[in-house]
Order: C-alpha cells, then structure tokens, then sequence
C-alpha cells in the first residue's frame, strides 16, 4: 500500500537518469567492529576514514585505516542527542551533526566540533520555522556548515547559520535553498520507494568543487566550481546509484574524488566509486536542466525558498494526507526505537 501511494504521490516528477558511463559501486573493506553498529556518518582524508554511530550517550569518532580496522577512538564525555552525520573540515577539525529529530520534539539541535586529541566544542543551533529532522552535513571549503532536511516528499529545506557560531549559543540558522528528488528504482533501503528520496547524509569533496547528498538508496553530486554549496545545489546533478544498501546513511569523499558510502550493520562494507567527483566537472552548469536538480526551478543563494511551491506536485489534499501518515508509519516502524531526551 505505501508502495502505491508514494508511486502516485511522486508522479509528474521524473527520476533523473544515471549516466551509463557511471561506475557501480566496489567494496574496498568491511566494518566488523561491533562499536560501529550504526554507522551515520563518514569523512575521509587519505591515509584514514572516520566513522560516527547514530546516537549514543557520549562523543565518539572512530578512526580507521583503509582496511576499515579501528585504529583508535576519539572520546568526549558530551552527551549528544542524535548525531547523524560527519565532516571534515580543512584543519582536521571533525564537525559532528548533531541534528537527528524523528518526533520533531528537539528546541534546539547542535554542531560538535572535535579536535585530534578529543577536545570538543558545542555549538546549539534553531531553526527560523520550527523544527526539522535533518540528517545531511555540508562544509564548505570555507568552514560554513549547511544543513539539509530529511522529507518524506522528498523535498529538503538548506539551513545553514545567520550568524558567527558561538558556543554554546544557540545561534539562529536561516533557511538559504531547497531542493526536490523523484523517486528511482535503484533496491535497498528500510523503507521501499520512499527511501530514494530521504536524504540520510552529504559530503564536499577536498577542494570544494563537489558536493554530495546520499539518498538510501542513491547519491547525487552537485558542481560546485566556485565552491558555492547553495549554487551547487541548483544546479543539475549526476546521480550515482548505491543498490543494496540497507540503511544507507554514510558518504564520503576522499581527497583524490573517490566516493566512498556505507551502511549501518555491523559486517556492512564500505564501497567506493573511483574518480566519482571528476564525473561532475562543470556539466551541470549548462544545458537546458541548469539549475533545476530533479526538476526544481534555479535557487537562489540569498531567497528564502528558492524553489518555490509551484515545484511540488498537484495532488488531492486527502492523498496528500494519507500518503504522508503511511510514510511516517512504515519509517516509524522500521527505525529502531531509541530512548532520546527533549531538549539538546
């Protein structure tokens, strides 16, 4: 049933096609340890891979090598509420995205930012509209962080800080973009077609000039020549299919442009698709689809809903209503129930 309600909810917003020349994805290593069941978030720069668990009652990243064994743990007594995502930022500063919010409950949601030798920083965030689950972190090569709404209509909201963060503020975020997915019939994720448009994580690559949001089921990279991660995401995308994943929240780029993405479960692997950032290079700024990823019209870096309500399809307020609520059911169901406090 929730099959064909998304099916119809989604129609008159084609999925965007994957080039035939894109690679599948290979494994290069599997997460055995069983501290690393949730796997949310994951950042890379070369000589090793980071990995954060979803949730938890205090601060972890864990380190690896490429062979995906855990070389040590950065530890912090913080206790955070619902991480979902991981970044690195030039300094090697590691900025967790504390901003998982299932029921909608949270007053604030919060950026950690962790140092080699474990040292971490809290910086509460809100929202200018209430609240929002996002599960996306992008950094740009500047160090603005940018947070992306996970939506069962597949249409994400892009926040990132109107001011200079302060700890432990709370500083205010302002809404700078959106963006709209279709669904594709790429297999995997808990949730059936409704998982191809979720965003579950994001990344930049090293240099700026890529940026990534993941899907359960698939990836889609954004050029960003002039490191303009708002521009970026106006801008056509190349979609990168990640079959097979069970709950795909994890994606990575290494500094070389290699694509890495995982999933929570322990024995899980992590896959990689070589030379992915160079399948962007500048060919989403032209064409006749510039600017419109998954249909959208143009954003606007600086307006407060870029893509406008007239992107969202037409559909009879009962549909609407009653494909939403068998959404939020199934993702109800099939996402572990974990004991989360109000508040942080």
């Amino acid at each position: 049933m929730l099959s064909v309600l998304l099916a119809v909810l989604l129609v008159g917003s084609p999925a965007l096609a994957a080039p035939a020349e894109v690679p599948a994805p290979e494994p290069v290593c599997a997460i055995d340890d069983q501290r690393i069941g949730e796997l949310s978030g994951m950042a890379a720069d070369g000589g090793h891979r980071y990995a954060v668990n979803d949730g938890g009652r205090r601060i972890q990243v864990f380190v690896l090598d490429r062979s995906c064994r855990v070389q040590r743990v950065l530890t912090n007594s913080t206790d955070p509420y619902d991480v979902e995502d991981l970044a690195l930022a030039t300094d090697g500063t590691l900025w967790l995205a504390d901003t998982g919010d299932n029921r909608k409950q949270r007053d604030t949601v919060a950026l950690h930012a962790v140092r080699s030798d474990g040292r971490a920083t809290l910086y509460r965030l809100t929202y200018p509209d209430g609240q929002h689950d996002a599960e996306a972190l992008l950094l740009d090569r500047a160090g603005t962080p940018y947070l992306v709404t996970k939506n069962v209509l597949g249409r994400s909201e892009v926040y990132r800080p109107a001011e200079r963060l302060t700890s432990p503020g709370p500083t205010p975020l302002e809404k700078v973009g959106s963006l709209s997915l279709s669904a594709t019939d790429t297999p995997g994720g808990p949730v059936g077609p409704t998982g191809s448009v979720l965003v579950t994580g994001g990344a930049v690559s090293a240099d700026g000039t890529v940026v990534a949001l993941r899907t359960y089921t698939d990836a889609y990279l954004y050029p960003a020549p002039d490191g303009d991660v708002v521009a970026a995401l106006g801008r056509q995308p190349v979609r990168v299919p990640l079959p097979d994943e069970p709950q795909g929240e994890a994606i990575a780029f290494e500094p070389d442009g290699t694509l890495l993405s995982a999933s929570e479960g322990v024995g899980q692997p992590v896959r990689a698709v070589p030379g992915a950032a160079g399948l962007v290079g500048e060919a989403g700024t032209d064409g006749p689809n510039a600017g419109r990823p998954g249909g959208e019209p143009p954003a606007d870096s600086r307006a407060a809903d870029p893509a406008g309500e007239e992107s969202m399809p037409v559909l009879p307020a009962v549909a609407v209503v009653v494909a939403l609520a068998a959404a939020a059911l199934g993702l109800n169901k099939l996402r572990r129930q974990r004991h989360r406090r109000p508040g942080r």
